[in-house]
């Protein structure tokens, strides 16, 4: 009986061992049937279409339909749909019935990035920058001025990584988060501006004043005394006597009129 058994488990092994073999095999013999794409937040997000996924997998290779799946190098495929900088994942894999599959996943902007020395660049919500390629423009908080996309940036580093040194652009990434985060600022903030000086102004949607912040330093002290000056102060005097609000003091809130 325990004979049995053994003989029963080795079987049972070698078959678990040798079906990775035979599908392997069994999908290596099948022709192409087509290539089928996954594109998440379509909907959603416009940076990257299903047919430039395909024509970046496609390559120069042409079309793939009907020719062995063997012939057909799923790493190159990814490596070459990896180049879209607007996604956040990008796979490929070929099932047993001849198809091979792309998934992709696009990236979440959080700010829109317009450097006065030109471009025009994304920010995700990991801090990953890429370029602007196409018309499609999501309702985000503008950032202009005095900002520096660096070669590191482009190619991968994160603007919140540690090897990213003396760049503006990581307070920036987190007075973003906490203004959209809030549905007040989120409101009320529109553009934010970088001077010569890498201080930080606030440009609100309403009224024509300048907000200037200085620093990121206490960003939620600062704008809380902004919050009292609206309610307390502007009402009374009206909403463009000032030119500029100025935050950047401690605890102060000093106004430049007209």
């Amino acid at each position: 009986m325990k004979r049995l058994l053994k003989i029963g488990l080795v079987i049972a092994l070698l078959y678990i061992a040798l079906i990775p073999v035979y599908l392997a095999s069994s999908t290596n013999s099948v022709s192409c049937k087509g290539v089928s794409v996954d594109l998440t937040d379509s909907s959603d997000l416009h940076f990257v279409t299903k047919r430039q996924l395909l024509n970046a997998a496609y390559g120069s290779s042409g079309k793939m339909t009907g020719r062995p799946i063997k012939s057909i190098s799923i790493p190159a495929i990814e490596e070459r749909i990896n180049v879209l900088r607007e996604l956040k994942v990008a796979e490929a894999y070929s099932s047993i019935d001849g198809m091979i599959h792309i998934y992709a996943d696009q990236r979440n902007p959080v700010m829109r990035v317009m450097p006065e020395s030109g471009g025009d660049f994304f920010v995700d919500n990991e801090g990953y920058v890429f370029r602007k390629r196409n018309l499609y423009n999501p309702r985000l908080h503008i950032v202009e001025g005095n900002v520096n996309i660096t070669a590191a940036m482009l190619s991968g580093v994160s603007v919140l990584d540690t090897a990213i040194k003396n760049s503006i652009l990581k307070d920036i990434y987190f007075i973003v988060e906490f203004i959209k985060d809030d549905n007040f600022w989120s409101a009320q903030i529109d553009q934010i501006y970088v001077d010569k000086n890498n201080e930080i102004d606030l440009i609100p949607r309403a009224g024509s004043q300048v907000i200037h912040l200085g620093s990121a330093e206490n960003l939620v002290g600062k704008l809380r005394n902004l919050e009292a000056f609206y309610d307390k102060v502007l009402p009374e005097v009206g909403w463009n006597k000032y030119s500029v609000i100025n935050l950047e003091f401690k605890d102060q809130v000093v106004c430049k009129r007209r």
